[in-house]
């Protein structure tokens, strides 16, 4: 493929998010190929017909210096590519802070290479998830109740960084420490000529950002359409969700620029699995049921302990023989570090990874690459073909663990968290099925599902 002949270039804080935004993107006919590190031209060659490209990384799970040791070569090389958009996509719950994740960090890291844009244009909403922003407060869907973000049963007490703030501008001025401007939903009504008025009226004080107001599938395509104008007048570098890619997906659609949605997609049957790994490493109340109903469905489920998890290079024998016994028997696996919340395993594994002399800030990183290693392991000796990684805030340094460099969407499970095939330089890696499940995302036979997930 020709470097000018992509239309968006992202890269996700996290790489559950990132497949989310594939999907989004490759339902809507945009074939996208998801990268582990900024891809080369000569990787980009490998590829055909793809229209969208983006790279996973795990600055969601980061501190600031560590942020911009990640963030800042993958911005200069996306902002080098000729594509018209250039994404800093963040989760649509936004979770975040000033010590971990920042959203405002990622902003100012990536500014410099858009030298010539004084405004960051800001969507979070995306309706297709359940998520919602009504004059500046965020809203997000679980099960069939939508709450307020402060408020929300899983958000509210994120382990790293729980949401104690509905007001996606103080949260992010918090953040950055600059004005954020917003562009409410009574604004976004209307003739659309008045609407881009009021567009540029807010632009002349030069805010830092603009947030965008997001409530349904019309205003979701005006907002798309006014973040690519503004991009051909020089404005390429957007912050947000997976709702920009639904939102420029909705306009280029509108616009006849996309194909039609069976074209974002590997043409390529999907069997069944009659077996398949799942590795937790998220303690939301989602997931705790996730895992519940997987166990009533017959999956086996192992409990990783605190001292395992706490241990650098640790490689439990007793635990990776039995994940492997019963995979090699035909059964499912569940390998899981909490139950929900409130599991008093999340305290005591704090609490020994403490011990151990590493800093709480890099917990993340120590467990994902843990469970990476284990999961490559089992994979490998199982001969798996189909896994899933459940965990926004890991998942990332799991799978930089499986010797990976590309992913592209196999087919939809569940909104936000598709299956995936994998690509790898690696044989014995290229060609698994892989679907990673952010802690909020997914129904409660989400692994059930996978599974069976089959397709012609």
């Amino acid at each position: 493929m020709r470097e000018n002949s992509i239309l968006l270039a992202f890269y996700g804080d996290d790489f559950t998010g990132s497949t989310d935004a594939m999907e989004a993107l490759a339902l809507s006919g945009n074939r996208t190929l998801l990268f582990l590190e900024p891809p080369s031209a000569s990787m980009l060659e490998r590829f055909e017909g793809i229209r969208c490209i983006g790279v996973a990384g795990t600055s969601r799970a980061k501190t600031p210096s560590d942020m911009a040791k990640e963030i800042g070569p993958v911005m200069s090389r996306l902002s080098e590519l000729q594509a018209p958009i250039v994404h800093y996509k963040t989760c649509s719950t936004f979770d975040s802070s000033p010590e971990v994740g920042s959203i405002g960090e990622a902003i100012r890291i990536s500014r410099p290479f858009f030298p010539e844009q004084s405004t960051v244009p800001l969507l979070v909403g995306a309706p297709a998830l359940g998520r919602y922003t009504l004059f500046g407060q965020h809203f997000a869907r679980m099960n069939d109740e939508v709450y307020r973000l402060d408020r929300h049963p899983v958000m509210s007490r994120h382990p790293v960084t729980p949401m104690h703030e509905a007001d996606l501008r103080l949260h992010l001025e918090a953040q950055l420490g600059e004005k954020v401007e917003l562009m409410n939903i009574v604004e976004l009504e209307g003739d659309y000529d008045h609407v881009v008025e009021r567009y540029k009226g807010k632009l002349k004080d030069k805010p830092s950002v603009l947030l965008l107001d997001v409530l349904d599938e019309a205003r979701m395509t005006l907002s798309g359409r006014l973040i690519w104008e503004a991009a051909e007048e020089g404005d390429r570098f957007v912050v947000g969700s997976s709702g920009v890619e639904y939102a420029l997906s909705a306009y280029w659609k509108e616009q006849g620029m996309a194909a039609s949605g069976g074209e974002g997609l590997i043409s390529a049957p999907v069997k069944a699995a009659d077996r398949i790994l799942v590795v937790s490493g998220s303690a939301s109340s989602v997931s705790q049921r996730q895992i519940e109903n997987a166990l009533a469905e017959g999956f086996h489920g192992i409990r990783i302990s605190p001292e395992q998890l706490a241990q650098r290079d640790c490689m439990p024998e007793e635990l990776l023989n039995e994940a492997i016994s019963l995979l090699d028997r035909g059964e499912s696996v569940v390998l899981y570090t909490a139950l929900g919340p409130d599991d008093e395993a999340i305290v005591e594994a704090r609490e020994r990874i403490r011990d151990n002399g590493i800093e709480s800030s890099q917990a993340g990183e120590l467990i994902g690459r843990q469970l990476g290693r284990w999961t490559r392991h089992i994979m490998l000796k199982a001969k798996l073909r189909r896994v899933v990684i459940a965990g926004g805030d890991t998942s990332g340094f799991v799978t930089s663990e499986m010797g990976i460099y590309g992913m592209e969407m196999l087919m939809s499970i569940s909104p936000g968290a598709p299956l995936c095939r994998v690509y790898s330089h690696n044989d014995s890696m290229d060609g698994v099925e892989l679907a990673l499940k952010g802690g909020q995302f997914g129904s409660p036979d989400y692994f059930a599902k996978v599974r069976d997930a089959a397709m012609n």
